[in-house]
């Protein structure tokens, strides 16, 4: 008795234990859910206030937006490429490893950018514009390389297997049209099965030869059937008609 009462306190804190842990996941899932829709609202408004920016404030506040806004389309889009196309292909890690420091410098120049959005003295901003520029234009260009060639390497695979899959289908097709096979050919190149056919001077003829033709021909769907003897036909007895058990018995006729 006590030895159950130690399995079911055991299996309790088993079921305990499970329902936990199920629960710290289910907790973690959902705040990096809702971590990820934060952060990407976040981004949303953040871009819609630099267009914003962009249009409404020309300058160097528009300048900087402009710049601001180039440097992220351009790292945003990368970053996608990469992550979408590093499990698939095992060659992008390096490239991936390259990207990642590569954002450590867009992330400060970002900053960089921003923290001179709030600079009052627009002169000196006009005076830090021309190398802004050629970071900003440095970062996303590198940042195209790498996509640019994370896109082409994609597709140059995609259509080596089309190619690759297009052959093996022809071969495929090829043979499932052979449906039939060449006859056997003997050692004069004559069909080998032409002479079977072929009936002799004083061989068989009539039923025979086709019966010998038929059972030597390659190409027949099944054994030849069975011809009927040349006897004239008779009609059958009736009383030697089979019965089948669907059919009824006739009545005893009655004598009186």
């Amino acid at each position: 008795m006590e030895a159950v009462f130690a399995i079911l306190a055991l299996l309790f804190v088993l079921f305990v234990a499970a329902g936990v842990f199920v629960t710290v996941k289910a907790v973690r899932v959902a705040k990096r859910g809702v971590d990820r829709t934060v952060a990407q609202a976040r981004r949303t408004v953040e871009d819609t206030g630099l267009r914003a920016r962009q249009f409404g404030q020309p300058g160097v506040v528009g300048e900087l937006a402009q710049l601001r806004l180039s440097l992220r389309t351009s790292m945003r889009a990368t970053q996608e490429v990469l992550r979408t196309g590093s499990p698939e292909d095992a060659s992008l890690s390096e490239a991936d490893a390259l990207f990642q420091r590569l954002s450590a410098h867009g992330h400060e120049l970002d900053a960089e950018l921003k923290r001179l959005e709030r600079e009052p003295d627009r002169a000196s901003i006009a005076a830090l514009l021309p190398d802004l520029r050629e970071r900003t234009e440095r970062i996303t260009h590198s940042a195209e390389s790498l996509r640019w060639a994370a896109r082409d390497r994609a597709r140059k695979f995609a259509e080596d297997d089309l190619s690759a899959l297009s052959d093996q289908i022809d071969l495929e097709a090829g043979a499932l049209r052979h449906w039939t096979r060449e006859p056997e050919r003997g050692a004069d190149g004559e069909p080998a099965t032409e002479g079977a056919a072929r009936p002799a001077a004083d061989g068989p003829s009539g039923a025979g030869a086709r019966s010998a033709g038929a059972a030597g021909n390659p190409y027949s769907w099944g054994p030849p059937a069975e011809e009927a003897p040349a006897s004239a036909i008779t009609a059958g007895d009736p009383r030697a008609r089979p019965s089948y058990p669907w059919q009824k018995s006739p009545r005893p006729e009655s004598t009186t």
